[in-house]
C-alpha cells in the first residue's frame, strides 16, 4: 500500500525507481524524494503535512474544470477532459473556441452522452471527469477554449492544435542524404574578425562551403551569456536560451557603422588596429578583451542610432520598434537584466548574478526593477538594440545560405538549461527551482553521477503557465535555422534532479509532460519550417524513442558510439534514416585525438579517472576500438588492412576513410566537425573540468578560407559528396 509520501511523489512526477546504465533496477531513497519535494516548495517534515499536501493537489485537480492547457492533434479525435461536481445537477455544457486569428467555433453537448473517464471526491463533493469531443478540423495554432455548464459554472484554457509530425524538409525527401560542417562559431578565424568568430565569419563559411556540396552548417548554442561578465563563456550554461550572444555581432557590418564617423575613426586608430591583430593571433579566444573592444564601439553605434534614426523615426527605427514589440515581455526583461547586471557589477565583485543582488531587485516584477528600467531607459534600450543587431545578422546568414543554394542552411542547438544566476531564471523565478539542480545518474563515463549546476523547471508551474516558456524558447531558437538540435532530448520526458546538499548519485528522475511538449515542438517545427533533431545519447527511455519515431524527430548518432553487441562498429547500412550522424562531438575527443589516444592521456593528466584500474580498462577498450574501426573500414572497401598488421598512423587519408564511412551511412544527415577536416588534436570541451582545461575557448588553427582551400580537405569533401550519393568514395 502506497504511503502519503509515495502518493505525493507520484502526483509531482518524482520517480521511485529507475533502471541504471547496467539495466539494473534502482530504488530512490525516501530521503531523496523528500528533498526533491521540499525543493518544489512542499512541506514534507511530517506525515500530517504530507497528507495535507496530497489533499491540496487532489482538490485542485478536481476543482479546476479543465486543465490550464489542452494539447490535441489536428485531424485526430480531440478530447478535452472536463471535471464536473455531481451535486450541481448539470445536464448540458456549451463550448466556445476562440481561434488565434480571431475566428471562433462553438457547440454544445449533453452530459449524459459524454464518456466518464474518472470519478473522485474533493472537499466532500463527488466529481466525475468526462471527455468532451471537439471538432478535429481546427487549424493549427494556439487558441482558447471556454466551457460553461448549464448551471453557470465555467472554465477556460489554452487550446493548442498541433500536427502529428515535425517538419520534413524537401531537401531530405525520398531519402535524400546531405552533409554539413559543424563549427563552434567563436572558434573561427579570419582576417576581419575581432578575435572571436562572428556572423560575418559564418557568412564566409557558407559562401565558401556551399559550392563544395555542403548542405548545412552546424552551430554551437548561440545563447545569450552575460555581457557584463565576459569571463563566463560556456554556451551550455547561458544567461538566457531565448536570446543571442552579443559577441557574435560583426561590428563593422552593422549599418550604423558606415554612418558613424566617430566609430570608424576609433576602429581605424593605429592602437585599436594593433589590438585587433593581437586578438586575432591568440590561440584561445580572449573573451574579456574581445568584449571590451566590441562594446566600446557598439555603444558609439547605439548613440548614433538614437540621434540619426530613433529621433527621426526612420524606416530602420520602425524596424527596431517592430522587433521589440514582437519579442514582447521576455525581451524587455532580458534587456533590463543585462542593464541591471552591468550597473550592479560596477559596484563591486559582491554582485555576481541575481541571487547576490539586493533583495528588491531579485523579483523581475518588483517596483524597484520597474523604477530602474524607467531611470535607465537608454541602458535598457541599448541592450534591446544589441539583441536586434545579433538577430538581424543571424537571419542574414540563413538567408545567404538559401540564396547560395545550400540545401538546408543553418543547424542550431538548444542547451538543456540556463545558468542559475542569469536572465532566464531571474525573469521567471516561479518556474525555476533554486534548491535542486539538473544532472545525470552514475554511468560508465561518470561513475559518481553528474551535477550540471543548472536549475530545473517545475513541471507543475510549466503547465500553470500554459507552456508559454517552452513555446517562446523553441520559437526564438527556430527563427533563423533550418534544423534545431535539442541537447539531451530526454528532458521532454524526465530529468535527473539532484537536491541541494546531496550527491549526484542521490538524485531522482522527475517527469515532464512529454506528449504535450513534443506536440508543441512539432507545431513550432512546422510553423518555422525547421527540422527537429533530438540528442538521444545515453540511456533513452522507451517513451522518448517512441515519441521521436511518431513525430519524425531526427535521432543523433555518433559513429564512435554506434556499435553492435559484440563491439563491432555498425555498418553504414545499419544507421536509421531519420538521423543526423557524426563521427564525434564537442564533448568528445577530435578524431585525431581519439585515434592517437591523446584524450585518454589528457584525462589522466587531469586526474579524471577514479583509479588506475579504470584508466587501464579505458586504454584496453580503446585498443580494441581502434582495431574494430580498421576492420569496419576494410569491410567497406575504404582501407586495406589485415588484422595481423599494426594500426596505421593518423593521416588525412585515414580521416578521409572514416568520414567516408559516415558518409555511406543511411542517416539522412552527416556532419563533419571542422576540427576533423584539418586534423586538430585539442578537444573543444573536456566534461568534468572547469578551470583545469580551456573549454569553449580554443580556436581552429587556420582561417576558414585557408581550410577550405586545402587539397586534402577538398579531397575529403569530394569523397563525402560521392558517399552521400551512394557512390564509391574512392572514385
Amino acid at each position: 500500500m502506497n504511503s502519503p509520501l509515495d502518493r505525493l511523489a507520484q502526483l509531482y512526477g518524482v520517480g521511485a525507481t529507475y533502471q541504471d546504465f547496467r539495466n539494473q533496477p534502482r530504488t530512490v531513497s525516501v530521503e531523496s524524494r523528500e528533498a526533491i519535494l521540499a525543493a518544489l516548495g512542499l512541506d514534507v517534515g511530517e506525515e500530517r503535512a504530507i497528507e495535507t499536501a496530497v489533499h491540496t493537489v487532489e482538490t485542485v485537480r478536481w476543482m479546476r474544470m479543465i486543465p490550464t492547457a489542452v494539447v490535441v492533434t489536428q485531424g485526430a479525435t480531440a478530447l478535452v477532459p472536463v471535471s464536473i461536481p455531481l451535486d450541481l445537477g448539470a445536464k448540458q455544457l456549451t463550448w466556445f473556441i476562440k481561434l488565434e486569428h480571431g475566428e471562433s467555433r462553438e457547440g454544445s453537448a449533453s452530459l449524459e452522452e459524454l464518456e466518464v473517464v474518472e470519478r473522485g471526491m474533493a472537499e466532500s463533493r463527488d466529481f466525475v471527469r468526462m471527455n468532451l469531443n471537439v471538432p478535429t478540423d481546427l487549424p493549427l495554432g494556439y487558441h482558447r477554449i471556454a466551457i460553461t455548464l448549464d448551471t453557470g459554472l465555467s472554465g477556460d484554457a489554452r487550446f493548442i492544435v498541433a500536427p502529428d509530425r515535425c517538419y520534413h524538409a524537401q531537401a531530405l525527401a525520398d531519402d535524400k542524404r546531405v552533409w554539413g560542417i559543424a563549427v563552434q562559431l567563436y572558434s573561427l578565424r579570419s582576417l576581419t574578425n575581432w578575435g572571436i568568430g562572428d556572423f560575418r565569419d559564418l557568412r564566409e563559411l557558407i559562401a565558401l562551403a556551399t559550392p563544395l556540396g555542403c548542405g548545412l552548417i552546424g552551430l554551437n548554442p548561440l545563447h545569450a551569456l552575460l555581457p557584463a561578465n565576459p569571463a563566463h563563456i560556456s554556451p551550455y550554461s547561458p544567461s538566457s536560451r531565448q536570446f543571442l550572444n552579443l559577441l557574435y555581432i560583426a561590428v563593422t557590418d552593422v549599418p550604423e557603422f558606415a554612418e558613424c564617423e566617430s566609430a570608424r575613426r576609433h576602429v581605424a586608430d593605429t592602437a585599436f588596429q594593433v589590438l585587433l591583430q593581437q586578438l586575432r593571433a591568440t590561440r584561445n579566444v580572449d573573451y574579456p578583451r574581445v568584449a571590451a573592444a566590441k562594446f566600446e564601439v557598439l555603444k558609439l553605434l547605439y548613440r548614433h542610432f538614437r540621434t540619426a534614426h530613433l529621433a527621426n523615426n526612420t524606416q530602420r527605427a520602425q524596424d527596431f520598434r517592430k522587433y521589440v514589440e514582437e519579442r514582447g515581455e521576455p525581451l524587455r526583461l532580458h534587456a533590463i537584466f543585462d542593464a541591471l547586471d552591468a550597473d550592479l557589477r560596477l559596484q563591486g565583485p559582491q554582485y555576481w548574478g541575481w541571487p547576490s543582488w539586493p533583495e528588491e531587485y531579485r523579483d523581475a516584477g518588483s517596483p524597484a526593477v520597474n523604477r530602474f528600467a524607467r531611470d535607465h531607459v537608454e541602458d535598457v534600450e541599448y541592450c534591446l538594440y544589441l539583441q536586434w543587431l545579433a538577430g538581424e545578422q543571424l537571419l542574414a546568414a540563413q538567408k545567404l545560405a538559401r540564396e547560395a543554394g545550400m540545401s538546408l542552411g543553418l543547424y542550431g542547438d538548444v542547451a538543456v538549461g540556463a545558468n542559475p544566476a542569469g536572465s532566464e531564471t531571474w525573469s521567471n523565478r516561479h518556474l525555476y527551482l533554486q534548491n535542486a539542480s539538473v544532472g545525470a545518474p552514475p554511468d560508465e563515463l561518470a561513475l559518481k553521477g553528474q551535477d550540471w549546476g543548472i536549475p530545473p523547471q517545475d513541471p507543475t508551474e510549466l503547465k500553470a503557465q500554459e507552456y508559454e516558456p517552452f513555446i517562446v524558447l523553441i520559437r526564438n531558437n527556430m527563427r533563423a535555422v533550418a534544423a534545431l538540435r535539442l541537447d539531451h532530448v530526454m528532458t521532454l520526458f524526465r530529468l535527473w534532479w539532484v537536491p541541494r546538499g546531496m550527491t549526484s548519485a542521490e538524485g531522482a528522475y522527475v517527469h515532464y509532460p512529454l506528449a504535450d511538449l513534443i506536440a508543441i515542438l512539432a507545431l513550432e517545427s512546422v510553423r518555422n519550417r525547421c527540422i527537429v533533431i533530438g540528442e538521444d545519447l545515453g540511456t533513452v527511455p522507451t517513451e522518448v524513442r517512441e515519441a521521436m519515431e511518431h513525430y519524425d524527430a531526427y535521432h543523433y548518432k555518433v559513429l564512435l558510439f554506434e556499435k553492435q553487441s559484440d563491439g563491432a562498429f555498425k555498418a553504414p547500412s545499419q544507421y536509421v534514416r531519420n538521423a543526423l550522424a557524426t563521427v564525434t562531438t564537442h564533448d568528445l575527443p577530435t578524431l585525431r585525438g581519439w585515434w592517437e589516444i591523446r584524450d585518454i592521456a589528457l584525462r589522466e593528466g587531469l586526474n579524471l579517472y577514479p583509479d588506475e584500474n579504470i584508466a587501464r580498462a579505458v586504454h584496453e577498450m580503446r585498443a580494441i576500438e581502434l582495431r574494430e574501426m580498421m576492420g569496419a573500414l576494410t569491410a567497406q572497401g575504404l582501407w586495406h588492412w589485415q588484422s595481423n598488421e599494426p594500426l596505421p598512423p593518423y593521416s588525412p587519408a585515414l580521416a578521409r576513410a572514416i568520414q567516408s564511412y559516415l558518409g555511406l551511412s543511411s542517416a539522412n544527415v552527416a556532419m563533419i566537425q571542422i576540427e576533423d577536416l584539418i586534423g586538430m588534436t585539442d578537444p573543444v570541451n573536456v566534461p568534468g573540468t572547469d578551470k583545469e582545461h580551456a573549454n569553449w575557448q580554443r580556436k581552429v588553427t587556420q582561417d576558414t578560407a585557408e581550410i577550405l582551400a586545402r587539397e586534402d580537405v577538398r579531397d575529403m569533401l569530394q569523397a563525402m559528396n560521392r558517399a552521400r550519393r551512394g557512390e564509391n568514395p574512392n572514385g
